[in-house]
């Protein structure tokens, strides 16, 4: 199974480098390249993960990192991740902004 990131993801892990390099730019890189690599890992183990809580009907799973939250869905050729946002964040806005 494949892995692709959706732009959305991609900005987000880009702002996520961008927040953390203004404490620590050597860590910045490599945190993303860590979330990165659990991104790419779901193409192994994309039903390891829980679907997100009352909203099973969206078949929307999430993989934890530290503190931050990788969204996705499983189709049947491929694993499409949708965002990567820090768990403090109000991640229904984010994914259920129709409702």
């Amino acid at each position: 199974m494949r892995v692709v990131l959706a732009q959305s993801a991609i900005d987000d892990l880009v702002s996520i480098g961008r927040y953390i390099k203004h404490d620590s730019p050597a860590r910045a890189e490599s945190f993303v390249q860590e979330l990165e690599k659990k991104c790419w890992e779901l193409a192994q183990m994309a039903h390891a993960f829980p679907l997100v809580p009352h909203r099973r009907n969206r078949d929307i799973r999430r993989r934890m990192h530290g503190s931050y939250l990788i969204f996705y869905r499983v189709g049947a050729e491929q694993v499409d991740v949708i965002h990567v946002i820090h768990g403090a964040q109000n991640y229904e806005v984010w994914l259920f902004e129709e409702g």
